[in-house]
């Protein structure tokens, strides 16, 4: 194994560890209205049973917290993990980006990396996307959020 993928796996396992974002979920209150939209998701992996239910909340077009609550393999909680810490504070058009950026860099199964200044820690999922059975895996935290922020969006018109 290079330093490299060595650095990217250590990356992995401290995320999976310390978990940033994750919380009991019935034990936050649910925002009480005023500007904070908040939506939850609930995304389960069929192939591997890795499961995740996420919180967002939006104070405008921006996502002001994140918090989710999942089983699973090491890499889809750190996924989660990194995901809640890039994505606080981002606008929703930029979360989009930033998911459309992730989805495209695991369908190419290692032909993209992520860029690290963009995705933060998350870059060091790139390599996770040579591995087909793991790429849900890595999306999932991101597919509950993209549904989560969906949700929590007034309807148009």
């Amino acid at each position: 194994m290079g330093s490299l993928d060595a650095l990217y796996q250590q990356i992995v396992l401290d995320h999976a560890k310390r978990r940033v974002g994750a919380a009991d979920l019935s034990a936050l209150p649910e925002p009480t209205g005023g500007d904070g939209l908040s939506a939850t998701s609930h995304q389960r992996n069929p192939i591997c049973g890795d499961e995740i239910t996420l919180r967002a909340t939006l104070d405008g077009e921006v996502v002001s917290a994140v918090a989710w609550e999942g089983l699973g393999c090491s890499i889809s909680q750190a996924s989660a993990s990194m995901l809640t810490e890039l994505a606080r504070g981002t606008t929703t058009a930029e979360l989009a980006r930033l998911t459309d950026g992730f989805r495209e860099a695991m369908r190419s199964k290692g032909r993209l990396a992520l860029d690290e200044e963009e995705f933060g820690d998350a870059a060091a999922l790139s390599g996770v996307s040579k591995f087909t059975a793991r790429v849900k895996c890595a999306m999932l935290a991101w597919v509950a959020l993209e549904d989560a922020v969906r949700r929590a969006r007034p309807p148009v018109g």
